[in-house]
């Protein structure tokens, strides 16, 4: 039977525990280097993706604005209606919203004719594509007007 002991119970401090420490192995990040979910992502790679995503955007945002002032939706019949400055008129439009309409088309495409997987995919990298570089354009331009870094 153990007896009441008054102050604290001596340590002895040979048997404490000797933790290793973590390998450095797939935590090490190289520098200059953003890292999106442990894999190294560069910042021309970075730069293309905000790039598309803004492609798209500004794609579905032109293409939406289209479809509430004229109650229609947005498609490549623009450049067949009308007169010739109407025609001229669509086109920068149709440059920039193309990706928008390309895949509303592609997707109601699916649902309603049952396209193949290999038109989708070839539709989906082209308005991707597409996307990228009127992204790229138009990312250019904000920084050429001093209002992107």
């Amino acid at each position: 039977m153990r007896t009441p002991h008054a102050g604290p119970l001596p340590i002895n401090l040979s048997l404490r525990m000797m933790w290793r420490r973590a390998p450095d192995f797939a935590k090490v990040r190289a520098r200059g280097w953003l890292s999106c979910g442990g894999v190294p992502m560069s910042p021309e790679t970075l730069n293309s993706l905000f790039s598309l995503l803004i492609g798209f955007a500004f794609a579905g945002a032109l293409a939406s604005g289209y479809q509430a002032l004229a109650e229609r939706p947005a498609g490549f019949g623009l450049l067949q209606e009308g007169v010739t400055p109407q025609r001229f008129a669509a086109v920068p439009f149709l440059v920039f919203a193309a990706p928008f309409i390309i895949m509303r088309n592609t997707l109601r495409g699916i649902q309603i004719e049952r396209r193949r997987f290999e038109f989708v995919m070839m539709a989906t990298v082209i308005a991707g594509f597409w996307s990228l570089m009127s992204g790229t354009f138009f990312v250019m331009t904000l920084r050429a007007a001093g209002l992107l870094a």
